[in-house]
């Protein structure tokens, strides 16, 4: 009996060993047979598919089922889905069926915390609405925790509109630059210095100052926020002041901001102050070189445009919030065919309602149209490329941003496709300039980082944010309907 048992308890080894050589055997011609499949497959960390690739890059504009690899935040190759998925190997993939992706856009003027001033004074002229509404309400509301919850909105809508780099021309530089840090866009932060007083200063000398240490201490701090000056108007900032800042930027070799030519009353104001038009005015001051973007310039003649194309001056064209203002129609077609650098922007959400760059892109490709009686006078992929490339160029970031490229940083978005005033599809651009709106932003990525996905936000807290604007919301209306 023994002998039975302990011939069948090695007949029982042997099997077990016998099967577990098999297995692991298979195991090791899979590998082998995978290996064979797909030689020097290089890690990547991030693939992202989509029907459609536009580049913004005219070596390849539009690839069909194509797909981009993405590692350390930066794009490593575009090409066809097969030859990516043959070349690279991912941590996690995206898909993009019934997608397009792009470049995500650039936003190239704002005043981002004045979402929370949405809808507050309507129907003014620019004037009126900045000295008897916007400057009282700023002198009252503004300060650290009024930033704060208005950036956490302001990026909470942006996203959702498939932003992914913006200028934020207002105060409290380091609160804003703590929670663009914490939703993962990208940022020029230009904290605003004007003569007269504004929130938490008494005038230039100490809001310039403060500018200058933040630049200072964000310059280099972070790859995705860039410190830069802001100079808020000719009219607002003296020539002394102007020239001031236009040094500082050359010295710290920063960016430089500016509302400039935005109204008729502007034009008449500086041409009686120092006999000369807003652009000729900083010209003579030596203002104008590549590292400024100027907001609006709605009024510039025939001269100062070249004058602008000469300079590398970025021109930074805001449609929504000139038409609400009626400070008129900026001669964006002559702009352009002069060589002039321009990129679109929202503006603040207090005189337009929305950071929404695709109505901005809608609005720019049809006013023109319009205003010169020329149906082809900005067409479709001129003004997609206004909102990515062309703005990035205006920003001086088109080595970094604007395009689906080789060595870019990965801000890229997925549009969908399939709603249905997306169909039929003949031409993806003409689709995303005339017909696609915010609504139709898929998914979000950010130096390669995902913000949202599905439409869901993965950086913010909206529900905690909806609630801390509702609170200081009834404030500011109370206070407002007490005042008036």
């Amino acid at each position: 009996m023994k002998h039975q048992l302990a011939k069948h308890h090695k007949l029982l080894v042997i099997f077990i060993c016998t099967t577990l050589c098999v297995f692991f055997t298979q195991i090791a011609i899979a590998q082998n047979n995978h290996n064979l499949r797909t030689p020097g497959k290089q890690n990547v960390q991030l693939i992202v598919n989509s029907d459609f690739v536009v580049t913004m890059d005219e070596a390849q504009p539009v690839i069909q089922n194509g797909a981009v690899a993405i590692t350390d935040g930066k794009i490593v190759a575009i090409d066809t889905q097969d030859k990516i998925r043959t070349s690279y190997r991912a941590k996690r993939t995206l898909p993009g069926e019934g997608m397009v992706l792009m470049p995500g856009l650039v936003n190239g003027h704002s005043h981002s915390a004045m979402v929370l001033f949405r809808g507050l004074a309507d129907d003014l002229a620019l004037e009126d609405w900045l000295q008897n509404y916007i400057f009282p309400a700023e002198g009252k509301f503004v300060d650290k925790n009024f930033v704060r919850i208005g950036e956490q909105l302001a990026c909470w809508e942006m996203i959702r509109g498939g932003t992914t780099t913006f200028v934020d021309m207002y105060f409290e530089p380091e609160v804003a630059a703590k929670v663009v840090e914490e939703c993962g866009l990208r940022a020029i932060i230009a904290p605003s210095s004007i003569d007269f007083p504004s929130p938490g200063f008494q005038g230039w000398d100490d809001a310039f100052a403060s500018a200058i240490n933040f630049l200072k201490r964000w310059k280099g701090k972070s790859d995705r926020i860039i410190p830069a000056i802001a100079a808020h108007a000719p009219y607002t900032v003296s020539p002394e002041h102007l020239t001031q800042a236009i040094r500082a930027a050359r010295h710290y070799d920063v960016p430089l901001t500016i509302h400039l030519a935005e109204t008729q009353t502007e034009v008449k104001d500086i041409q009686q102050r120092y006999n000369a038009t807003p652009v000729q005015h900083l010209e003579n001051l030596g203002f104008l070189d590549p590292r400024v973007f100027a907001a609006h310039v709605v009024w510039p003649n025939e001269s100062e445009i070249d004058l602008m194309a000469k300079r590398g001056v970025g021109v930074i064209h805001n449609p929504d919030s000139n038409l609400k203002l009626a400070s008129g129609f900026a001669p964006i077609p002559a702009m352009l065919k002069a060589g002039v650098k321009v990129g679109l922007g929202t503006d603040g959400a207090a005189s337009n309602n929305v950071l929404d760059m695709w109505k901005a892109i809608r609005l720019t490709a049809l006013i023109h149209k319009g205003t010169t009686l020329d149906p082809t006078a900005v067409p479709a992929k001129t003004v997609l490329r206004m909102a990515t490339l062309g703005g990035a160029q205006a920003l001086g970031l088109a080595d970094k941003i604007g395009a689906i490229k080789t060595g870019l940083q990965a801000d890229l978005i997925q549009v969908h496709l399939q709603e249905p005033h997306l169909l039929p599809l003949y031409d993806v651009i003409s689709h995303l300039v005339y017909a696609a709106d915010a609504k139709d932003v898929d998914t979000v990525i950010v130096n390669g980082k995902v913000l949202m996905h599905k439409r869901e936000m993965l950086t913010v807290d909206i529900n905690n944010i909806r609630r801390e604007v509702v609170s200081i919301g009834e404030k500011i209306q109370a206070d407002f309907r007490h005042s008036n």
